[in-house]
């Protein structure tokens, strides 16, 4: 029930929000005639009242403004913290701003004609409109919040949509025309009228007295300060119980009814939610490592993108999960490095030189293994294994470059010291061939042999930039660095172990490599030679790490 209610709104809300933009589309279309002249804006204004001010046309509209507003207010209520993003707090700032300052402007005209029959049009409300700064400046205000509004909301609406990318130059010129165009003939027209004359049909007989006006106009403004007011103190009646959501590296304290997302945004954690915490996309999944079995089930709308991903019976999406009791949890994709892909600065796109730690890491002999399983069982078990190099990468700080058939490129350093990036590469090695067992202890019956991984890494300054073509286009690392990582991965595959890695890097996380046998291999296209560690298991990385360090490392 309370899944088909939440459906029931987000549809309310689309729809209705879908009538109130078409009228302001059509209503600012009008305005932009007064670039041509005031009489154009008259002609095309009776078109418009034909239509907006039939009486089941305009139930229509009053009626889509009042569950517009009401469902913001229940949204608004049922949010669990006001921390967000800064376009959805400037979609709600907007959109319970405007009604403010159009209350008057409606009152004066609509509510006017359904008393009366009566209405001013542009010859009148144009000069009485600008024979007071205020007035007009508070119109033009207007017009902005709610075109703005508007924009936003269906921005959050269509920016996961795969057509958006597609057309977003058409939407966004269109989106910055129709409030400029309206504007300008808002002002035009006024200039060619002589401003400050009043309207002659305050003489007409039958007009509903202006003391009646102004007691409507105040009694609407009275309700909706009561109900916004009346929604800011319903959120602020303390919710019975408390929960405790803990992450890696803290714990907090939230009350019942939050979102897992919520709780990271009051705590201000970093939580990626690409769609705003609709639901839309899987980005702010985590992984619930203790207490999922006292949680509430996922929906029908979350279990469906759950299985899109093949997410794993612990995933869960923060922005879905409303924790009734306690739970531990870690997210999957970081807030801070979601990825090379993330849209980058114009100057990291321009190329910028920087030392980073580079991992290669491959499946040996994947090509005959694949040949004897079904194709569909081939791509199953990939995404498996890529999952499991995705989150031992990302949960040691690095970032999924690219996938090459069945290899991967990680980078670590993008926003850290070469030291720190050394040591998460380490330990994303260790955590690498420890999920590369769990895989060969769950596909014990389907392998004929168990899976084996080789890596390879270096670290060294490299060439980060945008790079491709088209679409095909990444945010990406070039360099002897990246090259010499590439023959490392080879280099393990010949000593039959899991890591090859060179000298530097491990010097770099402030290791000793005194007391492990080494060798000096060459690298085509490299003068001299790389002094290289082998690790057959590299789950004894863990080992070195916590035999401690040295503070002398190689020079950059």
């Amino acid at each position: 029930m309370k899944i088909a209610s939440s459906r029931t709104r987000k549809r309310l809300h689309l729809l209705t929000g879908a009538c109130l933009g078409l009228f302001l589309l059509t209503h600012f279309s009008n305005h932009a005639l007064g670039l041509i002249s005031v009489e154009a804006m008259e002609a095309a204004r009776r078109i418009f009242n034909s239509v907006w001010r039939s009486w089941p046309v305009t139930v229509l509209l009053y009626g889509s403004l009042l569950v517009h507003f009401v469902l913001a207010l229940e949204s608004l209520y049922r949010r669990q913290t006001l921390r967000m993003p800064v376009r959805e707090a400037l979609k709600i700032i907007f959109g319970l701003t405007f009604p403010f300052l159009i209350v008057s402007h409606v009152v004066s005209t609509r509510v006017e004609w359904m008393l009366t029959g009566y209405g001013d049009g542009y010859y009148q409300v144009l000069p009485a409109l600008w024979s007071n700064p205020f007035n007009a400046t508070r119109q033009s205000l207007a017009l902005i919040f709610a075109w703005t509004h508007g924009c936003l909301g269906a921005w959050f609406w269509m920016r996961g949509r795969s057509w958006y990318p597609r057309y977003f130059l058409f939407f966004y010129s269109f989106a910055v025309l129709v409030p400029m165009l309206a504007l300008l003939g808002f002002a035009v027209g006024a200039r060619s009228l002589e401003v400050g004359l009043p309207s002659t049909t305050w003489f007409m007989p039958h007009r509903t007295p202006p003391e009646m006006i102004g007691q409507i106009r105040t009694s609407i403004v009275a309700g909706l300060i009561a109900m916004i007011a009346g929604t800011l103190t319903l959120r602020a009646i303390p919710v019975r119980g408390k929960i405790r959501v803990t992450y890696p590296d803290r714990a907090i304290s939230v009350a019942k009814g939050f979102s897992v997302l919520e709780a990271s945004r009051a705590a201000g954690i970093p939580h990626l939610s690409i769609c705003g915490g609709r639901g839309r996309c899987s980005t702010c999944r985590v992984r619930v490592t203790e207490g999922l079995e006292r949680q509430p089930p996922a929906s029908d709308a979350e279990r469906a993108t759950l299985t899109r991903i093949r997410a794993p019976d612990n995933v869960r999406l923060a922005c879905q999960l409303r924790p009734s009791h306690n739970l531990s949890i870690s997210p999957i994709l970081g807030g801070d490095n979601v990825g090379l892909k993330a849209q980058p600065t114009e100057q990291q796109a321009a190329g910028r030189e920087r030392h980073i730690a580079v991992l290669f890491c491959d499946l040996r002999d994947f090509t005959l293994l694949a040949q004897k399983q079904l194709p569909f069982d081939t791509v199953f078990l990939l995404n498996r294994y890529f999952e499991t190099i995705g989150e031992a990468v990302e949960e040691s700080g690095g970032v999924i470059d690219k996938f090459i058939g069945d290899g991967a490129l990680a980078i670590f350093g993008l926003n850290n010291s070469i030291e720190e990036a050394c040591a998460q590469a380490l330990t994303a090695t260790a955590r690498i061939a420890k999920g590369i067992d769990v895989l060969n202890r769950n596909f014990m019956s389907e392998l004929d042999k168990p899976l084996r991984i080789a890596m390879g890494m270096h670290a060294g300054p490299a060439i980060i930039g945008q790079i491709g073509y088209g679409k095909a286009s990444s945010l990406t690392a070039v360099g002897d660095t990246i090259n010499a990582a590439s023959r490392l991965e080879g280099f393990a595959k010949e000593y039959d172990a899991q890591l090859a890695v060179s000298a530097d890097l491990v010097r770099y996380a402030g290791l000793k490599v005194d007391n492990r046998e080494s060798y000096n291999i060459s690298i085509r296209g490299r003068a001299g030679t790389l002094e290289t560690l082998i690790v057959e298991n590299a789950e004894e990385v863990e080992a070195m790490l916590a035999a401690g360090k040295q503070p002398e490392s190689p020079a950059v």
